[in-house]
């Protein structure tokens, strides 16, 4: 039933627009408001129906006193149009008032005269009764949670209130060293200031980024919009939750050293907490080759606050079978949500009592084959 309504309704208009046959005359908004002293320009549509092909003349009937008119067309002052049948021309009306205009409503009127057909535009403009310079800044989610790691994006309105156009320059009130850019939405460019026509809103992002080694809690931000006297401000906040983030090193930050087969091999280690909460529960293990063995002091460490760290020593023992050479192995500290790792190079070295008697074989060796030549090589 309402599709019906609607295409009869279509219908009917479309009967009268084909029965009508004139010109027509018109402006978006005939009747308006504006400033002292302003120049204005009025958007002037001429359009015909049911006519010929032809020149229709337009001039400004009726100005108010001391005001000048012109009537523009294509960038120049125009007093007629060719209007093609049922075509239409746009022009533009400028009205310029006298220097010591006063507040008031100033009347004028346009005629446009064809063969046969007329047609008349009353404008009316009020000065001095205008919307003063506002702007307003609004959000859905003023407030965003999560880790210093984390992007804090917000979707913010910038609205001109006002009936003329601004240039608006965007700035940011922030904790120390956090940081605050403006773009426009949908990933567009990073910008500072941008113009906005009377009434337009613009839809922008607002990035805050914090320090990695901030505090856990709530922090303010005010975003700020200005244009001349006209003020805007949005206050949102970031809830800023912990995190723990666990670097492992030596204390000289030298990851490789030297061990014996089939000794224990103690190794200084160093675990720190970089993050914003504390690490709880927090153990150590390692990877290490076939037949090694891997064992920490202390193996668990209960909290770590932080900006804290804490020594841990590992015993390494390299399998007794191991030869000499360099062996890796991969030590790591992991807490909930965090962890650490380090890989250490170790260059094995076999035992110096074997290193002796295997000099003392090789010495009796060398005296045994001494002493076969001494003895029979002369027979």
């Amino acid at each position: 039933m309402p599709r019906l309504l609607a295409l009869l309704l279509l219908m009917m208009s479309l009967g009268l627009a084909q029965g009508f046959r004139g010109l027509a005359l018109y402006t978006p908004y005939p009747s308006q408001s504006v400033r002292l002293g302003e120049t204005i320009s009025l958007p002037i549509t001429l359009k015909g129906y049911n006519l010929p092909p032809q020149t229709v003349q337009v001039r400004v009937a009726e100005l108010a006193p001391g005001w000048k008119a012109s009537l523009l067309g294509g960038g120049r002052v125009v007093g007629a149009v060719y209007v093609l049948p049922d075509g239409e021309q746009s022009l533009s009306l400028r009205l310029e008032p006298p220097q010591n205009v006063r507040a008031g409503t100033y009347r004028f009127r346009l005629v446009a005269e064809g063969s046969g057909v007329r047609a008349e535009l009353p404008i009316a403009l009020t000065l001095g009764q205008v919307l003063p310079k506002r702007l307003s800044l609004e959000t859905e989610l003023p407030v965003l949670k999560g880790t210093p790691t984390a992007s804090f994006r917000y979707r913010v309105t910038l609205r001109n209130e006002s009936d003329q156009d601004l240039l608006v320059n965007l700035e940011a009130d922030a904790p120390e060293n956090f940081r605050v850019s403006f773009s426009t939405a949908f990933g567009g460019q990073e910008i500072n200031s941008l113009p906005l026509k009377a009434g337009e809103s613009r839809d922008l992002e607002v990035q805050v980024t914090p320090p990695r080694q901030v505090e856990a809690k709530v922090y303010a931000v005010t975003l700020r919009a200005l244009a001349g006297e006209a003020k805007a401000e949005l206050a949102v906040n970031l809830d800023i939750t912990g995190q723990v983030e666990l670097s492992l090193s030596t204390p000289e930050e030298r990851l490789s050293g030297r061990a014996y087969a089939g000794r224990e091999n103690p190794i200084k280690l160093v675990v720190k907490n970089n993050g914003s909460a504390p690490a709880e529960n927090l153990e150590l293990s390692a990877s290490e080759p076939s037949g090694w063995e891997v064992r920490f002091e202390p193996d668990k460490i209960e909290r770590l606050a932080p900006g804290a760290e804490s020594e841990v020593t590992a015993r390494i023992k390299p399998s007794s079978r191991a030869v000499a050479g360099d062996y890796m192995l991969t030590l790591r500290a992991s807490a909930e949500g965090a962890q650490a790792s380090a890989d250490y190079r170790v260059t094995v070295q076999t035992s110096t009592l074997w290193g002796l008697i295997g000099v003392a074989l090789i010495a009796v060796a060398v005296g045994a084959v001494g002493f076969a030549v001494s003895r029979f090589g002369r027979r």
